[in-house]
């Protein structure tokens, strides 16, 4: 059991039905009573009336778009929580860590740690202690810079990255992995969108959505798949509401009903706040979970069968023929599907598929969005790959008001990848690198997220750089995944406030403390600005106005500068003190590097930044046969054996990634507790288990190996039968570190097979 995992007094545990609308006045209330919580009512007033405005800061809880024309207040109620936790007037200083051994640390939870406040100067754990200790800027980066100079092969070291990081330093970082040696550049993609990028890139030749927000208000119909914008991406649902308002409609499609996707009630809108709001979802599948593969190969087959019976009025003839390839094998292939095992597999009744399927002939543009309820199964990629099919057959992509939307879940998370974090980058961008730098970098593909911990394990990797994030508590199997960083020489941590990681260290370990997104950063060449990308690929700009945190502190900019001079010597092709005196030069360089970033510091100075052009929105394919790719998809599904259930791990609604702000779940009707597990109460009766019943959940896999989640609390929910859910990173433990998605190596967090063993 991670150490971190703490058992919770079920007496204060509080449970009430689920809520049926979203936002409002309670949402606007929640936030300013949590800013107000971190920080004085200047400084909230300071950081929020500069979050997501032209020229203020880009907010880092999820990369959805900003409006061309913005609110005062552009920002939801978890966005406010996030900006304020990082600007709060807390402190972690060496007096802290002088009275915490880093051993206590270790059996706090992660909303305490996160409490404790921001880091403050640099700190070292040296061999055989159970303390960090202070440590100037230069000696900590001579640790590490000595560490990876030593070490045989430079495939030894990994550079992990979250989307929080922005393109200048992403970019940096990438191009001093590969001049040190290494396409080990595992970051946060690799649990998340992996699959989407992958299936993307196959189908399309992008791995980007093709979208707008303006599409997104446009469209007749819009799918949101796998998704819990109420949370996850509340700003998706003023977008959605836009979406009826102008006529068009949404189906929703989940194993839980959730708030957001019933009713919104917009709270910059006086119809928001005294009014009933707006009903988002016109149709809700509650699908089991895994079963979006088939519903989609359902519908695929509808189409066809529509199109037999109307010939030519149903598909889109002319655009299949001139711009794709693959249609006769495919519609062979759907012909063959068993609608009982369509049923068995959504969980679903053929009257709800047909009368979505109804809706979608009656729309002329379509969209799907989707995030990780889709993204970590096993068969993530073929479900992506059949969504796409699913456009394809009516000529929904490249045109306005129709097309893919993954939604990403993490500020630049997009923006890192275009800049090179990638463990396995096309060899043309590692051409452009050798072209600008006069360096060849490895052309080896590097370790991604779950290979990165095995060769930890293996002994093959012995230094870990981490920046931005909180790597323990994201990634799967944790008990595994602390073990394999124990193994390390060092560890180190680029970060802004406390977290787990820091707790589980290498034989040294050090944190690195950097300036936050709110933060003003200047450097000898003035004040700077970081650029990042959002879920749409509008590239646009981000200012921090709060004084530092610490006079101690550098920008992520500067510490990988630093640390690469010291790494790899003075080199004339890497000017790294220019680069950290002015963020300017980094973008020359990139603009002369990475694709339609040319002029970048030019163009993306200009309000609202610039948009990437994506080739798919002009009908242009950049697979290896020049055509969008229709794919024949095995049908999958999901099974547990009997006495046991599917397991997803969602987030609660107050809760950033891996950080519990408290221990409620409002919209869920939870309060005072995150050990629980919704199940259906139907499904508890076949378990022979009762509302309130603490249970061990424990997952099952073909390793033999028993992974244990300790006391929950079963809560009786309207779930999917043969589901449950329960929260992360608490339940992290039961994801097998080889349970991955086939292709894209994704963690199958949304698909685990679990047993509730009652407690004694």
């Amino acid at each position: 059991m991670s150490g971190s995992e703490g058992s919770q007094d079920e007496k204060s545990l509080s449970v009430t039905p689920p809520k049926t609308w979203a936002a409002g006045l309670p949402g606007v209330a929640h936030a300013l009573e949590y800013s107000l919580g971190q920080t004085s009512v200047r400084r909230t007033a300071l950081t929020l009336l500069n979050v997501n405005q032209t020229r203020g800061l880009d907010c880092p809880g999820c990369a959805w778009p900003e409006p061309g024309r913005r609110h005062r207040n552009e920002y939801c109620e978890n966005g406010a929580k996030h900006v304020t936790d990082e600007a709060t007037t807390r402190r972690v200083s060496r007096d802290f860590f002088r009275r915490h051994p880093i051993s206590e640390l270790a059996g706090r939870t992660d909303q305490w740690l996160n409490e404790q406040g921001r880091l403050t100067e640099p700190m070292v754990k040296r061999p055989g202690s159970d303390h960090y200790e202070p440590i100037a800027w230069d000696e900590a980066l001579g640790v590490l810079a000595g560490e990876l100079r030593g070490l045989d092969d430079p495939d030894q070291a990994l550079f992990y990255t979250s989307g929080r990081l922005g393109n200048e330093a992403a970019f940096l970082l990438q191009l001093f992995a590969r001049a040190y040696g290494t396409n080990n550049l595992p970051d946060c993609s690799n649990m998340c969108h992996e699959s989407s990028g992958y299936a993307l890139n196959e189908t399309l030749g992008i791995g980007k959505g093709s979208v707008s927000l303006e599409d997104i208000h446009d469209a007749d119909l819009v799918f949101v798949v796998g998704q819990n914008p109420g949370t996850n991406h509340p700003r998706m649902l003023s977008a959605l509401e836009q979406t009826k308002r102008s006529g068009g409609q949404v189906i929703a499609v989940n194993p839980l009903p959730e708030a957001g996707l019933m009713r919104f009630k917009h709270p910059q809108k006086a119809r928001g706040l005294v009014g009933r709001g707006t009903r988002i979802a016109d149709e809700f599948l509650q699908i089991r979970p895994g079963g979006d593969l088939a519903l989609f190969q359902a519908l695929n087959l509808l189409l066809l069968q529509a199109e037999d019976e109307r010939p030519g009025t149903v598909l889109d003839q002319a655009f299949i023929e001139e711009h794709t390839t693959g249609f006769a094998d495919l519609a062979a292939h759907l012909r063959e599907l068993s609608w009982p095992d369509v049923l068995a597999a959504t969980g679903l009744d053929r009257e709800q598929i047909e009368r979505v399927h109804a809706r979608v002939q009656a729309s002329e543009k379509v969209i799907v969005c989707w995030a990780m309820g889709l993204t970590q199964h096993k068969h993530g990629v073929p479900t992506i790959r059949e969504i796409v099919n699913f456009l394809l057959l009516r000529g929904n992509i490249g045109r306005p008001g129709a097309g893919v939307c993954p939604v990403r879940g993490h500020s630049n998370v997009q923006g890192d990848r275009t800049m090179g974090i990638w463990e396995r980058a096309p060899q043309a961008f590692l051409d452009a690198l050798e072209r600008e730098f006069g360096f060849t970098p490895p052309a080896e593909h590097g370790l991604d997220t779950v290979g990165a911990i095995q060769a930890m394990l293996d002994g093959r990797a012995r230094v870990f750089l981490g920046v931005g994030g909180n790597f323990v508590r994201a990634t799967p199997d944790s008990d595994v995944t602390e073990r394999a960083m124990r193994t390390c020489r060092v560890t180190a941590h680029i970060s802004t406030k406390l977290n787990r990681s820091h707790t589980v260290c290498g034989e040294t370990a050090l944190i690195l403390p950097t300036l936050g997104r709110s933060d003003r950063d200047v450097q000898a060449g003035g004040e700077q600005f970081v650029t990042v990308e959002d879920s749409m690929s509008q590239v646009h700009t981000s200012r921090g106005r709060l004084a530092p945190a610490s006079e101690h502190l550098l920008s992520e900019v500067a510490i990988i500068g630093r640390l690469a001079r010291r790494t790899l010597g003075d080199r004339p092709e890497l000017p790294w003190e220019r680069f950290e005196a002015d963020y300017g030069s980094v973008r020359d360089r990139i603009a002369r590097v990475v694709p339609g970033f040319e002029d970048f510091d030019a163009r993306v100075r200009e309000p609202g930044g610039f948009r990437l052009p994506n080739p798919v929105n002009e009908r242009v394919f950049r697979t290896p046969s020049g055509r969008a790719v229709f794919t024949c998809n095995a049908f999958a599904m999901l099974e547990a054996p009997q006495g046991h259930l599917i397991l997803q791990t969602l987030r609660s609604h107050d809760q950033w990634n891996t950080v519990p702000y408290s221990g409620d779940d409002r919209y869920r009707g939870i309060r005072h507790g995150r050990r629980v597990v919704l199940v259906n109460p139907d499904d508890l009766a076949e378990l022979g288990l009762a509302d309130r019943d603490v249970v061990d959940l424990v997952s099952v896999w073909h390793d033999g190996v028993e992974r244990r989640a300790r006391d929950f609390t079963v809560v009786g929910y309207p779930a999917t039968r043969g589901s449950a859910a329960a929260y992360y990173p608490e339940t992290n433990v039961l994801v097998p570190l080889d349970s991955v998605a086939d292709h894209s190596n994704t963690p199958t967090s949304k698909g685990i097979v679990v047993r509730l063993e009652a407690k004694d």
